[in-house]
């Protein structure tokens, strides 16, 4: 990742200004116009963090060598439907434009272009890059690319109408408009869009069916990827790791080292696991992991019983915190058979 520092940074600024921009949902109520420039500031300052991270990725795209695989196509897409759901952002956190197109058509769009390419676009890509690693087989790729091209354009077709609809007037949340008003067209144009899309995502479950039918197997690593996950058979074994591997970078399996590949020294017939310190990862301590139980299902049970009786009675908190205690009793009761191990594990040299 170019940068690293920075998009760590920047991504701390997104979520710190956030806090201060949810306004902008709320600039047609009423609400101080001093109050509302405070929000406005916060709305347009949190497209500069957002900018770093967008150079941050297209610098680590033109420094790296691209393989135009699926996942990647859908992290373009991303790339270009976010900036412009960003740049309509920017047009909305100003409150006299936001007057005009508040409940049009042109937040709808904005909407769609910033939850859509923000994450379902990336989403679609991380599901074809760690679908063989946890369903052990490949999404077939010209599938996946008709997928994300009719998903791609369908999506534009569907939501760029939408920001003209909404400057010439369309409101929303109507079900039907009035012939004659020169909406006709694009509004059409958007209902194609959107049929076009669900056969997008019916080519997606075609290819997640057909892929999971298929007896070819996917190999440990179909990417050339630098994370730990990629150096065990896909699907991960139930224990993942033999043994514990030593971690010297971000892409560990890209960075060689003379040391030694795996923890040593912990127990073989206790279910131990190495803490390390925070700030450079020096061995600290080797606690004892508990074995099976069904204690934890029990609270976790008990405690949604609880909540969701509470929402109809106030007896239920009563009532329902007697299985809560005794799920949680049962899980922190000390055991005989871990204790001796324990025990015996003070005393090892």
């Amino acid at each position: 990742m170019f940068g690293y520092p920075a998009m760590v940074l920047s991504l701390i600024a997104t979520a710190f200004l956030s806090f201060g921009l949810w306004v902008h949902h709320m600039f047609a109520t009423n609400i101080p116009e001093l109050g509302k420039s405070f929000f406005t500031a916060a709305s347009l300052m949190i497209a500069i963090p957002s900018a770093i991270q967008i150079f941050c990725w297209i610098s680590t795209l033109w420094t790296g060598k691209l393989n135009l695989r699926v996942p990647l196509l859908f992290v373009l897409a991303f790339f270009f439907i976010l900036v412009m759901g960003g740049m309509t952002g920017i047009m909305v956190a100003s409150v006299p434009l936001d007057l005009q197109v508040h409940d049009t058509y042109f937040v709808v769009a904005h909407l769609h272009y910033v939850l859509l390419g923000g994450a379902v676009f990336p989403l679609f890509g991380a599901f074809f890059y760690w679908f063989p690693k946890f369903a052990g087989r490949m999404l077939d790729e010209r599938l996946g690319k008709w997928q994300f091209w009719l998903f791609f354009i369908a999506f534009n077709v569907t939501f760029f109408p939408m920001h003209l609809l909404g400057l010439e007037g369309m409101p929303r949340r109507v079900w039907t408009y009035p012939h004659g008003l020169g909406w006709d067209g694009m509004n059409l144009t958007a209902t194609i869009g959107a049929y076009a899309i669900a056969l997008s995502v019916l080519l997606f479950i075609v290819n997640v069916v057909k892929s999971l039918r298929s007896d070819e197997r996917a190999a440990a690593d179909p990417w050339g990827a630098g994370t730990l996950e990629w150096s065990v058979p896909s699907p991960p074994p139930p224990h993942n790791f033999d043994a514990i591997p030593v971690v010297h970078g971000r892409d560990p399996l890209w960075e060689p080292s003379a040391q030694p590949a795996f923890v040593a020294g912990l127990a073989a017939d206790a279910r131990e696991v190495l803490v390390t310190s925070v700030l450079d990862a020096q061995p600290d301590h080797r606690p004892l992991f508990p074995t099976p139980s069904i204690w934890p299902l029990a609270s976790a049970v008990a405690t949604t019983i609880l909540f969701i009786g509470s929402i109809f009675t106030p007896w239920a908190i009563v009532w329902a915190s007697l299985p809560v205690a005794v799920a949680m009793i049962g899980w922190f009761w000390p055991d005989r058979a871990e204790n001796r191990l324990a025990v015996a594990r003070e005393r090892r040299p």
